[in-house]
Parts: structure tokens; C-alpha cells; sequence
């Protein structure tokens, strides 16, 4: 990877935020009550990016995309470990 796609990376990423008083601490898009979690959703059931921004006006085309980088990222793990609850 080079120097401008970290660049652009950490850009978008800076669009996810976390706060413990929105939607429990979720990862959220720029501190607005839209769980990132609820936008990969909408992706995953089919929807366009055209039609979640039109539904969801306060949203822009790279908060999308910073969604993706972040499942992309979370997916580039070294090992998965089988968590058992109690």
C-alpha cells in the first residue's frame, strides 16, 4: 500500500467515531445516530449506495465508504479465536 492510500484511508476512517453516549459506543458515522453496523446491513440486503443516501440525506458517499474500509480492516485479522460464554 502506498503513502496516498494511507492517507486516504485514515481520511475516511476519521468519518467512524465512537462515543458511549451514541447507540452504546457502536462505531458510528461522524458522531450522527447511524450505526455503521445498520449501513452494512442495508448494503448487505442489496441496497444501492444511491438509494441509502436518499433514504438517509444527512449521509454522504464516503461515510459508505468508510464503512467498508472498516469491515475491510476488521476482516484482516492474523487468527480468529472461538469465544464460549458461560
Amino acid at each position: 500500500m502506498c503513502y496516498f492510500e494511507l492517507i486516504m484511508d485514515e481520511d475516511l476512517l476519521q468519518r467512524i467515531t465512537i462515543d458511549p453516549d451514541i447507540c452504546f459506543g457502536k462505531p458510528t458515522i461522524r458522531h450522527m445516530r447511524y450505526p455503521v453496523e445498520m449501513l452494512l446491513d442495508l448494503l448487505s440486503s442489496g441496497m444501492t449506495t444511491d438509494e441509502i443516501l436518499t433514504d438517509y440525506p444527512d449521509l454522504e458517499e464516503k461515510d459508505i465508504h468508510a464503512c467498508l474500509l472498516l469491515a475491510t480492516k476488521l476482516v484482516k485479522v492474523n487468527s480468529i479465536s472461538s469465544v464460549l460464554a458461560a
